[in-house]
């Protein structure tokens, strides 16, 4: 995309293949972060794990290594060709995909999904500062919407894989097809050109030079400082990826407490989680860019009213039977939720964050929220679970869910700050 097409706001066809073809690769990367969650109504049970033991391996064990290193990642694809960045980290996590369907236990599972995670941490932080690059700021919520997209439909075809697949190959074969099939995407992405860079690289500055934790702080602290309604950003998404990391006892809660059979209850909430995602998506996009034009107010607190209106059906859906109405609206309405999120959260960290250091920060809000998010909540979830039952409280996963629902609502007020602030602070970092 040359730079003067980019400066009159056009988007050409090019483009947007380009941000299709990203947005297939964050399927891939959430079909295979979603799969064990998907099918843990088999795995589980086969390998014995606890609650626990499976919030580990969807939580810390795999989030550590991802967040952690997402955080370098994102320094480094502010250094280096980008385009093979995201294929080198997509054909190392799909080799070790391949490999973890070869698990006989909890630690034969955990230690290639350690190092999956950090073959995943390259995709965001990458593509993110790609689409910064190649498309005008004004459509930053709908192009991050686009992309998140990506959690949505992956998390809905992966629990298409289960109710279609597994019967057909068993849970070891779906990660052996998966892993292949990203395989052969790492080839295509190499095949993609660099997107020209707004800010270009200093070529006389080595990839891992000053890359140091020390400096990486030092320089976060600044432009949080710098930037409040940044650093509210980020931390309202935190609190928000506490529900989110607990979701991952979804399916179980289905199946143990609401009598589904695990078949079909993964192919019912995989079209609820595509149809839900994509319209929470498109509706977090393009209404989170509206919002800020029509009242020039950050697309955050857009985000906190929608929460504030999803909430009470999403605590509905936990405590009624499954054959009433308003159970099946908020299933739809917690997916809807977390596809929303994205264009809003991300959009807001793109366009407060110079091209030069957009990497890092969105490393940085990447590992807040999975580590003290998502991380953090699908552990203590897995915690509390076995807690509720071993004291022989009845439905210890709708309890927990609830719980984990009511916390994520102590976003709503920070992103009501970041929204507010959002104006204040573009002006005062010379971006408008």
């Amino acid at each position: 995309m040359n730079s003067t097409r980019q400066e009159d706001g056009a988007v050409g066809a090019d483009d947007l293949a380009f941000l299709f073809f990203l947005t297939l690769l964050n399927v891939i990367n959430f079909i295979d972060r979603q799969m064990l969650v998907s099918l843990s109504n088999w795995i589980k049970p086969e390998l014995n794990l606890s609650n626990f033991e499976f919030g580990l391996l969807v939580g810390f064990v795999f989030m550590f290594f991802y967040a952690v290193m997402g955080l370098f990642m994102g320094v480094i694809a502010d250094r280096v060709n980008r385009t093979r960045l995201i294929a080198l980290g997509l054909g190392l996590w799909s080799l070790l995909t391949i490999i973890s369907g070869a698990a006989k236990g909890f630690f034969s599972l955990a230690l290639p999904r350690m190092f999956i995670g950090v073959g995943e941490s390259t995709l965001t932080p990458a593509s993110l500062s790609l689409l910064g690059d190649r498309f005008p700021a004004r459509w930053h919520g709908l192009v991050v919407g686009i992309y998140g997209m990506g959690v949505s439909i992956g998390l809905g075809l992966s629990l298409l894989i289960v109710a279609q697949l597994e019967p057909l190959v068993g849970w070891r074969g779906c990660f052996y097809i998966l892993g292949g099939l990203g395989v052969l995407l790492a080839v295509c992405m190499l095949f993609l050109k660099e997107t020209p860079r707004k800010q270009p690289v200093d070529p006389a500055k080595g990839v891992f030079e000053d890359l140091s934790v020390g400096k990486i702080i030092i320089e976060l602290r600044h432009l949080l400082t710098e930037s409040p309604s940044l650093m509210a950003t980020i931390m309202g998404s935190t609190v928000f990826a506490l529900a989110l990391g607990a979701s991952t006892f979804d399916q179980l809660w289905l199946v143990q407490e609401r009598g589904f059979d695990r078949n079909g209850i993964a192919q019912m909430t995989a079209w609820i989680a595509i149809s839900a995602g994509i319209s929470g998506n498109l509706v977090g996009g393009i209404g989170g860019d509206l919002f800020l034009r029509l009242t020039g107010i950050g697309r955050p607190y857009f985000l906190a009213f929608v929460m504030l209106m999803l909430a009470p059906l999403i605590i509905t859906c936990r405590v009624i039977d499954p054959s009433n109405l308003w159970f099946w609206v908020g299933i739809f309405a917690l997916y809807f939720q977390i596809g929303c999120f994205y264009g809003p959260a991300f959009g807001t960290i793109q366009v407060l964050v110079s091209p030069r250091k957009r990497g890092m920060v969105v490393g940085f809000a990447v590992f807040m929220i999975q580590i003290f998010g998502a991380a953090l909540g699908a552990t203590t979830a897995g915690l509390m679970i076995d807690f509720f039952a071993r004291a022989g409280v009845n439905e210890p996963y709708s309890i927990t869910l609830i719980i984990y629902t009511l916390t994520s609502l102590l976003a709503v007020p920070i992103f009501i700050f970041a929204g507010r602030r959002f104006e204040q602070d573009l002006q005062a970092t010379g971006k408008v």
